[in-house]
């Protein structure tokens, strides 16, 4: 079973009608004991940092998400709050990543909205992905590049467009949203 972390912070739909499409059944839930048992995990996000880390500490799957063994993927603010701390809100994230959050230079063009390629691919979830192919960005905060970085995007700055460690995957970007490769991504994850 597939389950995707419902908390308080939009997409969620997407990502559903994303895997169902590619032929994967899923349960967007926020049951701990679903969570726990699931084959893979989900945690996608579109919303701002320092209310969605409170809801998820409220529930406590804050502790739940940083003790799970499965694979999980985290997915635009899932991504940022799986980093040590965010701009946004000024907020201490899950600590998954040794990386921080930072809002673009304010002198560009904030949010990073649009197709944009990836650079340095490194990793499980780009097998068949070339630097050729563009995925879909909407953002205003990065998280840095750091020892987890898999993929660079160049927007502004260069930024960590996808991170692992261990079991814990995260995209920036939206594969939901990424047509055929993003599906690519997304069923690279679900066949780990």
């Amino acid at each position: 079973m597939i389950a995707i972390i419902k908390y308080n912070a939009g997409n969620v739909r997407s990502v559903e009608n994303a895997i169902r499409r590619i032929g994967f059944d899923c349960v967007v839930t926020d049951d701990k004991e679903k969570i726990n048992a699931a084959d893979k995990v989900i945690f996608p996000g579109v919303g701002e940092a320092s209310s969605a880390m409170s809801y998820l500490k409220k529930y406590q799957l804050d502790d739940l998400i940083r003790s799970l063994k499965q694979p999980m993927l985290g997915i635009c603010l899932g991504q940022q709050l799986m980093c040590n701390h965010s701009e946004e809100g000024n907020t201490d994230c899950l600590r998954v990543f040794n990386a921080n959050v930072k809002l673009f230079p304010p002198k560009e063009l904030v949010p990073h909205m649009g197709w944009n390629n990836l650079l340095d691919l490194k990793g499980d979830l780009f097998k068949g992905i070339t630097n050729l192919d563009n995925v879909y960005f909407v953002h205003s905060y990065y998280a840095e590049i750091c020892e987890s970085t898999k993929a660079v995007c160049d927007y502004i700055l260069p930024f960590s467009a996808a991170m692992q460690k261990n079991n814990f995957y995260a995209t920036q970007f939206h594969p939901e949203k990424s047509a055929s490769v993003g599906e690519k991504i997304l069923k690279n994850f679900l066949e780990l």
